[in-house]
């Protein structure tokens, strides 16, 4: 089983507002454009991203167990847990008091965590195995340039 995170505990996200510049301009990934005035905006990502500051909690991911689903090692997660988790939901959870990171799978029969990565194994509940969603993944933040 591979943790989500490097140290002992999750670190829980500050209330201070992060607010950069955001352009009005959508950019394209596909064709090119014709050239825009680029405005610009202010923008908290606070707002954007966190829906319950006090729940939030920031992840570092270790592992490569969820990278067909676009999570890789070393990204970060915002885990909110405030929200309910619900089937297809990325959660982190704790499989007998151990943080994995799987895709919760409620539907059809028992419940179980499904890996994004063929390679390892979906953790299916045992008799007397404690399984809990510690919180509901929110975001995952990517960093392309070390």
């Amino acid at each position: 089983m591979h943790s989500v995170y490097a140290s002992s505990a999750p670190q829980l996200l500050s209330a201070i507002p992060l607010v950069l510049p955001m352009s009005e301009s959508r950019v394209h990934a596909g064709f090119p454009s014709p050239a825009e005035d680029f405005a610009v905006n202010r923008l908290d990502l606070t707002q954007i991203l966190i829906t319950h500051p006090q729940a939030t909690y920031i992840w570092k991911v270790s592992g490569e167990s969820m990278q067909d689903l676009g999570i890789d090692d070393g990204d970060l997660l915002l885990v909110n847990r405030a929200l309910r988790a619900l089937h297809d939901y990325i959660v982190v959870a704790t499989v007998d008091g151990e943080y994995t990171l799987k895709q919760l799978h409620q539907r059809p029969g028992p419940m179980r965590l499904k890996a994004g990565n063929p390679s390892y194994p979906d953790i299916r509940p045992k008799d007397g195995q404690i399984i809990e969603i510690w919180g509901v993944v929110t975001n995952c933040i990517k960093r392309f340039i070390p």
